[in-house]
């Protein structure tokens, strides 16, 4: 060992070196030793100190501070020097004017240094005051706030570093090591920060989608609430408009009131698997929903709602058809009521009439005939009397809303038919007594009055029947109508015979009169009807049947135009629905056999979805055909045995099923990424499903799931201990015990088998690093290490922390590390 008592020199500071003063004797002994050390590895001679090579002493202690000070600093693998470089780059980039490449010129302007400060200790210097062009003062500013609150020594000065074109790398490459191992704790509490950040901000993430899942089931639920209620709701209307404005909401709830509820459960179903997949893939505990609120909840009222809506639409057209049949035949009975109402007028006072008593034999005569030709007109009415009383029944029998008032008004004409029948009988009798006394009666009278009668009731009838509205629905039945009228028209030559032989009866009854000048009154005594009313009467049946010609071909027009509106809606239909079936089909087989990444085929299915959200206009199109024909009042179609109803749901089901299978790729995305799975994995495991999907179900068996295992690489052994593994493995992938395993339940056990996630114990060991080691946790330091909405989500959730080791105001973070990942309750 080589003694000496005084170093025969100083060391200067030279360049940008640290200060040297005179070396004391122990100083000197302590600087031997390193040298002898560095001697042995080759580094330096000791003669260079002794002679006072002042550049080789320092280079020394340079290699010295090398060795212990900056040795340990690592980043990425890299050397001491380059891992010091890329640590002061990445705490420097976010601040302006800093531009860190090197050791020496870099640093000129001080901003590098007051920028290491302010990022670990930003409360220590205003660097938006700062200025480039003012290097001294940032120098300074560094290095007394290093050395006042960082206990790191001033090792160079600003005037040296400011007047020199290029600072010496080495003094301060040192002195930034000094920075390094200041800051290296707070390091640690960053990257522990930054991991319950993390797994805080999950957490977050996974209640605000727990919010808007139970708000949009609350919302969806509500709805569904109201409406069913109106669904359920066949109390009939009175009238023709209000029911057929029950049809026109009914139409208005299909095409723009459910889809978007449609679209709203679509949604529903796809946020609570993707919530679940996360949760999933995050080890938390699976999202329970509230009581009522599940989606077996959501899709059992949904089937309550749509076991509403079915019949609604056939329940309206029903009635609008019985209100229709229901005004027809009350329009009916109004006209027939009305006809019999007229004739009985004044017929009460005829029958009441006691002219016989002071009549001469004639009279009498005349009296008895006419009494007997009422008879006969009372006979030919009794069948519209009946007919009136049968509509009157069977508006009763379809409960008919003004059904009292036609009952009133049949019961007054049956009241009334029952006393012209009394009357009658008495009148007969009186006459029959009288008659005894008279002898004579004008035959030819009687016989007009016998052969009128009945005429004058057909014309009526055929008036009536000419005048009667009909309803029909089908081209037959306008051409059975069109028949029947055709072969009426047949009967009027036989009917203008008829006529003409009542008006010679009459003419001959004039020619008697004349010639035998019998004392007449000029009326025929037997009959209130005449040749005039016969005339005009028969000119009116003359004048309707052209009229009932042009309705008829009128409504074989419309029924025409019906039978055109069936078959354009047939047409559509007969493509849409195939089409329909044809994509759901093609959307399975999409799901089960899938190629290239889970990008492309994602990429693949949104632009099918994209081609068969394209084919929408001609849904509409035919949402239109339908209105059409509804309004058109067709309520069958033998053409096709589509209804608007079957596209309606087919149309629903083929949007819900592409979105869910989009859904599907992108949970499989979400799975992949979140936990490192490569593509090539997923490859193989597609491939070993689909291998073992043999009926292209979209599920495996329990058998042939172990088979897909085993091809996996799984070892599950055919014995006892074999099939325990399996049934842990079964009860996780199929937990509701179905029996099946679906692609995804597959998908997330793979992922849980091969890929890495964060811990409870994790998080619980990061809480640690930043309570400094202790066992509970303070709030000011969550507020300090954390930013503030996570800081004040922790301190809210967690629980005071009960240790003997516990100071006022401790919390928890075990017990809080635990329930994040469901292994305890908050």
């Amino acid at each position: 060992m080589f003694t000496f008592s005084f170093f025969p020199f100083q060391l200067q500071r030279i360049g940008f070196y640290p200060k040297i003063e005179t070396i004391s004797t122990n100083q000197q002994s302590i600087i031997l030793i390193k040298v002898q050390i560095l001697n042995c590895c080759g580094f330096l001679c000791v003669s260079e100190i002794v002679d006072g090579n002042a550049k080789m002493t320092l280079g020394m202690i340079w290699t010295i501070i090398l060795r212990f000070a900056i040795q340990d600093i690592s980043v990425e693998e890299t050397s001491a020097k380059e891992g010091l470089l890329l640590w002061c780059q990445r705490k420097t980039a976010p601040y302006k004017n800093v531009n860190i490449q090197n050791f020496h010129i870099s640093w000129k302007d001080g901003l590098g240094f007051c920028a290491l400060i302010h990022r670990h200790r930003p409360e220590l210097i205003d660097y938006g005051k700062l200025r480039k062009d003012d290097p001294m003062t940032n120098l300074n500013t560094a290095f007394d706030v290093a050395e006042k609150y960082l206990d790191i020594p001033k090792m160079l000065d600003a005037e040296d570093i400011v007047g020199t074109a290029r600072p010496d790398e080495k003094a301060i490459m040192t002195y930034v090591s000094s920075f390094y191992h200041a800051f290296s704790g707070a390091q640690k509490a960053e990257t522990a920060a930054n991991r319950i950040c993390k797994v805080l901000a999950v957490n977050q993430e996974n209640e605000q989608l727990m919010e808007d899942y139970e708000k949009l089931a609350s919302d969806l639920l509500e709805w569904i609430r109201r409406t069913i209620p109106w669904l359920e709701n066949r109390l009939p209307e009175n009238t023709m408009q209000a029911m057929q404005q029950k049809l026109e909401d009914f139409r208005d709830y299909r095409r723009l009131h459910k889809p978007p509820k449609v679209q709203e459960k679509c949604q529903l179903e796809i946020n609570f698997n993707t919530l679940q997949t996360k949760l999933r893939l995050s080890n938390r505990p699976a999202f329970m929903p509230s009581e009522g609120k599940m989606v077996s909840d959501i899709n059992n009222a949904w089937g309550s709602l749509e076991g509403a809506e079915k019949g609604y639409e056939e329940w309206l057209l029903n009635e609008i058809r019985r209100l229709e049949r229901l005004d027809h035949l009350a329009e009916k009975f109004r006209q027939k009521a009305a006809i019999h109402e007229a004739w009985t007028e004044g017929k009460e006072d005829l029958l009441q009439k006691q002219d016989y008593e002071t009549a001469s034999l004639s009279e009498i005569k005349a009296l008895l005939k006419k009494h007997e030709a009422f008879e006969s007109d009372l006979a030919a009415h009794q069948d519209r009397v009946e007919q009136i009383a049968a509509i009157a029944q069977e508006l009763n029998e379809l409960d008919y809303y003004d059904s009292p008032s036609v009952n009133a008004r049949c019961q007054r004409i049956c009241d009334q038919w029952d006393a012209l029948g009394g009357m009658t009988v008495k009148r007969t009798e009186a006459l029959q007594r009288t008659e005894k006394l008279l002898e004579t009666i004008d035959q030819l009278y009687l016989e007009f009055a016998k052969r009128a009668a009945p005429f004058n009731n057909w014309m009526e009838g055929a008036m009536e029947d000419l005048q009667d509205t009909f309803i029909v629905h089908t081209i037959e039945e306008i051409q059975g109508l069109s028949t029947a009228h055709e072969q009426f028209k047949a009967t009027l030559p036989e009917a203008d015979k008829e006529r003409l032989a009542i008006l010679g009866i009459h003419n001959e009854i004039a020619k008697i009169v004349q010639t035998y000048h019998v004392n007449m009154a000029g009326t025929n005594p037997y009959t209130t009807i005449n040749p005039q009313e016969i005339n005009a009467k028969w000119d009116k049946v003359r004048q309707l049947v052209p009229q009932r010609d042009q309705a008829l071909i009128e409504e074989h027009a419309r029924q025409q135009n019906n039978e055109r509106l069936r078959r354009q809606f047939a047409t559509q239909a007969n493509v849409i629905g195939p089409w329909i079936q044809t994509k759901m089909e093609e959307i399975g087989r999409i799901s089960i056999e899938m190629h290239g990444t889970l990008e492309d085929q994602l990429t693949h299915l949104r632009q099918y979805e994209k081609s068969i959200v394209n084919y929408k206009p001609k849904i509409d199109q035919l949402e239109g055909d339908h209105q059409l024909i509804q309004e058109a009042l067709i309520f069958d179609n033998k053409h096709t045995n589509y209804t608007m109803e079957h596209i309606r749901v087919g149309w629903e089901q083929l949007l819900t099923t592409i979105a869910r299978t989009i859904n599907e790729i992108e949970n499989q995305i979400l799975t992949r990424d979140a936990k490192g799975i490569s593509q090539e994995q997923l490859n193989e495991f597609r491939a070993s499903f689909n291998h073992f999907d043999r009926d292209h179900s979209g599920t495996l068996g329990a058998e042939e799931f172990k088979a897909c295992l085993i091809s996996l690489g799984f070892d599950i052994a055919n014995d006892a201990q074999g099939e325990n593994e399996f049934s842990r493995i079964m009860s996780t992938v199929d937990p509701n015990r179905m029996g099946i395993v679906t692609f995804q339940a597959f998908i997330d056990f793979m992922s849980r088998e091969t890929a890495d996630t964060d811990t409870a114990d994790q998080v619980m060991a990061s809480f640690k690093v930043l309570a400094g080691d202790k066992n509970y946790i303070l709030a000011d330091e969550l507020r300090r290490e954390l930013p503030p909405d996570q800081a004040e989500y922790c301190i809210v959730r967690m629980a005071p922390y009960t240790g003997p080791d516990g100071v006022p105001g401790a919390l928890d973070y075990m017990s809080f590390s635990t329930a994040l990942y469901g292994e305890s309750d908050l």
